[in-house]
């Protein structure tokens, strides 16, 4: 399928109202550009550039339908299968439960009928919604992105306002293409220095998570800068914003610069010719001024960051590889504590346990969070020659990254390495479509929560960067990867 021209909204408009006066942010700038009006109670009702869908679209669809409401703008709507994706194959009628069937077929059926292009399991540019955006330019710069899904705010490391929705704001923003929202407060981590080599920002996420804590983001938008920041490709922004939502946040964002105008040109639905010079006019405009409020500062250094590893049953359980289990004995707080302990109760741990003498039985690499080409590079350049002693996937974030890495040869490294070589798909990440571990066991993962039974019941799971990962898969526990 060829893309359709893109629409006007498809470059950042000016600003519908004046918004916040003096030296403004980032986000001040995309809150203002896409204010419609104004309400004392519903707060802001903002204009959605770009709404993406994927199988949990299905109760907005059948809350349109119960009101009689049609898609005003499917132009401006793209849905993919990604949760429910099975990945051991591309055959729908193959999926042998049939309720994951139905979900994936009532997709087909609710975007046909809508009009609402999409991306299903024949297609080659199938893959997690998170993933094909950037991928394909449905997410640019200045933008509005919206999505039935807590990690949307990956696509803010384009420099757009990204932010998950529930379906009662799908079936909103379908019928109107606007939300209402309320404002939040702002948030800006500075990271200084350099990473390491093999330090990624898988780790620098963990590291902030750890630091600020799951809720420690609630009620912010975060913008993440400074020079570390600055250093990471467009995929490592992309992580880093991916988590934002486990440190309680709802947006996270980069600003947008040469690295980024040079990721989404010539996407195939990036825009093209003068729009192309008119829109980079205007996304050169969206950094944060001199002098912008922000209500929580926070700095980091990235030289301190270390190669990590979660221990316990929330992101903000991370500690460096050549750490130990805490010891919940040492929080004040009773209830923190209680919870602490419960975590490790969960995890089959003890306080002052070696990290790397944890022993593990199964690794997973994919995810919104790390399964792009440069996530499989990482892993592939841990393993090449080698092979694995304990069940490891790899799954691509979409059939498009999929298709870069076999020209690579990034599968033969894989397979010949013992790992096992999947389609694209949430798979194990969240463990809809099936790809579950089984009770008791302890899985490496490099996607993004490790809540208690996300991969399966009674299921453990550590999160960890893909090369971290890779090195699980070689020696059944985790080593520090750069020193190996």
């Amino acid at each position: 399928m060829s893309p359709e021209p893109m629409s006007p909204e498809s470059v950042p408009h000016e600003p519908i109202s004046a918004g916040v006066a003096g030296p403004r942010s980032l986000f001040d700038k995309l809150w203002a550009r896409h204010s419609v009006m104004e309400h004392p109670i519903a707060g802001t009702l903002l204009y959605i550039d770009r709404h993406l869908l994927h199988e949990g679209s299905r109760n907005g669809f059948a809350l349109l339908k119960r009101k009689g409401l049609t898609v005003r703008r499917p132009d401006l709507t793209t849905a993919t299968a990604d949760h429910y994706a099975p990945t051991d194959g591309r055959s729908v009628e193959a999926i042998d439960v049939r309720s994951r069937r139905e979900v994936i077929s009532d997709l087909g059926v609710n975007t046909a009928a809508a009009g609402i292009r999409l991306f299903d399991l024949a297609h080659p540019r199938q893959g997690i919604v998170h993933v094909i955006g950037p991928e394909l330019g449905l997410s640019l710069p200045g933008l509005t992105v919206i999505c039935g899904d807590s990690h949307t705010a990956t696509h803010g490391a384009l420099g757009a306002l990204a932010f998950g929705v529930g379906a009662s704001q799908v079936a909103h923003a379908l019928a109107t293409q606007t939300l209402w929202q309320k404002k939040p407060k702002q948030m800006r981590i500075r990271v200084t220095g350099e990473l390491r080599p093999r330090v990624t920002a898988k780790d620098l996420i963990l590291t902030v998570i750890a630091r600020i804590g799951a809720a420690g983001g609630t009620g912010f938008a975060i913008e993440y800068c400074g020079p570390a920041v600055e250093a990471l490709s467009i995929e490592g922004r992309l992580t880093l914003c991916n988590m934002t939502i486990e440190a309680g946040a709802k947006f996270g964002l980069v600003a947008p610069d040469e690295k980024t105008f040079a990721y989404v040109k010539g996407r195939p639905f990036s825009p093209t010719g003068e729009q192309w010079q008119s829109a980079v006019a205007s996304w050169r405009g969206l950094a944060s001024e001199d002098d912008a409020h922000f209500d929580r500062e926070v700095e980091i250094d990235a030289c301190t960051v270390e190669p990590m590893v979660t221990w316990g049953t929330s992101p903000e359980d991370g500690v460096s590889v050549n750490g130990h289990v805490p010891d919940p004995i040492a929080i004040t707080d009773p209830s923190r504590r209680a919870s602490k302990g419960e975590a490790l109760d969960y995890m089959g741990l003890s306080a002052g346990t070696p990290m790397g003498d944890i022993r593990f039985d199964r690794v997973f690499i994919g995810s919104c969070t790390n399964g792009r080409i440069e996530d499989l590079r990482a892993a592939a350049e841990v393993v090449r020659g080698r092979r694995a002693v304990i069940p490891a996937m790899v799954v691509p974030g979409s059939m498009a990254v999929r298709a870069a890495a076999e020209a690579e040869g990034l599968d033969r490294i894989f397979m010949e390495a013992g790992l096992e070589w999947r389609m694209s798909g949430c798979s194990m990440c969240v463990g809809m479509n099936g790809d579950l571990a089984r009770a008791g066991e302890r899985c490496a993962s490099t996607s993004n929560r490790n809540f208690v039974g996300r991969q399966g019941a009674g299921v453990r799971t550590h999160l960890m960067s893909p090369a971290m990962a890779a090195g699980v898969a070689l020696h059944g526990h985790a080593v520090d990867v750069t020193r190996s």
